[in-house]
């Protein structure tokens, strides 16, 4: 993706499916998978994007826009300063086992989860930028969120589920095949055939994850109705902190064996590829690391300005 041939419109839509529930991992979601051409332009656009991406669930005004704008500045100079350094010691890790040759099962998941453990920070993190957007919600505000919400519930069925089971397993084969590509680079008929025999595998995975994620947007509408009250802080924290238990039993077990079968995917991908695969990670992690390094964490004069 190269920003310098967007318009305002199409970077809106480019950050409009960045986040989920967690509103707030655009900062990393946007680093590590959105495959963008210019890490450096994408970090220094997140916080944008998130305020659009708000906007197109609520419409803000301008006392709420300015506080968010000032929150997400907050955030984004701690997650420069503490975050990023932690980025690039896993990059700089990445990149030395990957020289090794074909990581074995085991450094594959290793790296997940490195992954996954940048989560819970940035998360408790982010948890007073929503505190007091939500707290500032008016009872139409709220009314238009839960529209917005439904909605959009309703868009990412009609597009993830598709008229028969293995059309839908199709359709994650394409996006799994859109994701993994963009760390090991075109994959060969191999790996292909591996990818769409994953994605068959994956049973009811989509639905499940669907259901999780209404069952979030329902218990978040819920803790909205006590915005007002001195607990609603805690009652949000608790919701974002451990969103996978509010998503239910089934999404909670899906997510244990598919971060599982994710490594066991990427594992079988690498060792089904050649050295191509392996110089392309290789060189997906250094060019990450290298904008790591040559971030500034300055504060942005466009936000900071409002």
């Amino acid at each position: 993706m190269d920003f310098r041939h967007l318009t305002l419109p199409s970077l809106q839509r480019a950050f409009k499916h960045a986040l989920t529930q967690r509103t707030l991992l655009a900062l990393l979601v946007v680093l590590l998978v959105a495959g963008c051409s210019s890490t450096k332009l994408a970090y220094r656009y997140a916080d944008w994007g998130i305020v659009w991406w708000v906007e197109d669930y609520i419409t803000l005004t301008g006392d709420q826009k300015q506080q968010l704008n000032r929150d997400i500045e907050t955030l984004r100079q701690w997650h420069c300063s503490a975050e990023l350094p932690r980025y690039r010691t896993w990059l700089d890790e990445l990149e030395a086992d990957v020289a090794k040759g074909p990581p074995s099962e085991t450094t594959v998941a290793y790296h997940q989860e490195q992954v996954f453990d940048f989560f819970p920070s940035l998360l408790q993190q982010a948890t007073p930028v929503a505190v007091n957007l939500l707290s500032s919600l008016s009872d139409e505000q709220v009314r238009e969120l839960a529209t917005n919400m439904e909605e959009s519930q309703q868009d990412m069925e009609q597009e993830f589920l598709a008229d028969s089971p293995q059309a839908t397993a199709e359709a994650r084969a394409e996006r799994t095949t859109e994701r993994v590509e963009r760390w090991l680079g075109d994959l060969n008929e191999d790996q292909h055939n591996i990818v769409q025999d994953w994605s068959a595998s994956r049973g009811s995975q989509t639905e499940i994850w669907l259901q999780g994620r209404r069952n979030w947007q329902l218990a978040l509408l819920d803790v909205l109705e006590h915005r007002s009250e001195p607990t609603f802080p805690q009652q949000l924290e608790a919701l974002i902190l451990n969103s996978e238990k509010v998503r239910g039993e089934a999404y909670q077990a899906m997510m244990r064996e598919s971060r599982v079968a994710m490594a066991e995917l990427m594992h079988e991908l690498i060792e089904a590829g050649d050295r191509t695969t392996l110089t392309h990670l290789q060189g997906r992690a250094e060019e990450l690391n290298s904008d790591f390094k040559t971030l500034s964490c300055a504060p942005d004069p466009e936000v900071a300005g409002g």
